[in-house]
């Protein structure tokens, strides 16, 4: 089986789209750096096989005509990346997975120990639920949780530094957030599921502390999905 690696693209001063490449294949995920992603590809004689999206909210869709104009890749729209479940690439299974909440059509992407997750999960925060499917939500994050702990996350956008200081305000005795910090590198945005369960307060709706911060706000901790949406109440 090949091995699969991963190159970050940022574009839109926050968004973060992808590359996933082996020997002679990539597929581009929310590829609004076409451009960029179109040489870096090119530099390393690789070809571009498939273009694909966490979502089909604008700001990770745009460059999708553009992407495929300049290189020829087979553009995969949502639906049928769902139904297929699966992507080989360079011998390598890209397993998909559809975690609405975010948006109605999320899905993320998983292989090796690399999760990316577009706007589900963020680093430091989950993602908005747009979709008004809170419960949908609840499952998904759930999926992702069950992940080994050593997963490397990475998402849709860089919301780190403003997520950190939202995090302290939930927690302001947390060292966990401000280790985090200072390790967080503007040029590779990414953390691990078990960075998450140690500063990201929207996965750990079980951990004790967060209920304490639940029940001091009068909001209901009785079972999992009650603190799953007094958590999100205060996203």
């Amino acid at each position: 089986m090949g091995t699969l690696k991963i190159r970050q693209f940022r574009y839109s001063a926050d968004n973060l789209g992808y590359v996933v490449y082996g020997n002679s294949l990539a597929m581009a995920i929310d590829p609004c750096a076409a451009d960029d992603m179109v040489s870096f590809t090119r530099s390393r004689g690789i070809e571009l096989k498939y273009v694909v999206n966490t979502h089909s909210h604008s700001d990770h869709t745009w460059g999708n005509g553009r992407i495929t104009r300049l290189s020829g890749a087979e553009f995969l729209d949502n639906m049928t990346l769902r139904n297929k479940g699966a992507i080989e690439l360079d011998g390598a299974v890209i397993d998909i997975r559809h975690t609405p909440g975010h948006s109605a059509d999320s899905i993320v992407f998983l292989f090796d120990n690399i999760i990316v997750a577009g706007d589900t999960l963020f680093n430091g925060k989950v993602g908005r639920c747009f979709a008004g499917d809170l419960r949908g939500f609840y499952h998904s994050i759930k999926e992702i949780m069950a992940l080994p702990r050593e997963t490397i996350i990475y998402a849709g956008h860089d919301y780190v530094e403003e997520y950190m200081e939202n995090a302290k305000k939930i927690e302001p005795d947390n060292q966990e957030i401000d280790d985090f910090l200072e390790r967080y590198n503007s040029d590779h945005v990414r953390s691990t599921l078990e960075d998450e369960f140690r500063i990201n307060a929207f996965i750990r709706f079980n951990d004790e502390k967060i209920v304490t911060m639940l029940r001091d706000r009068r909001l209901p901790v009785d079972t999992e999905y009650d603190r799953w949406e007094s958590i999100m109440s205060i996203h």
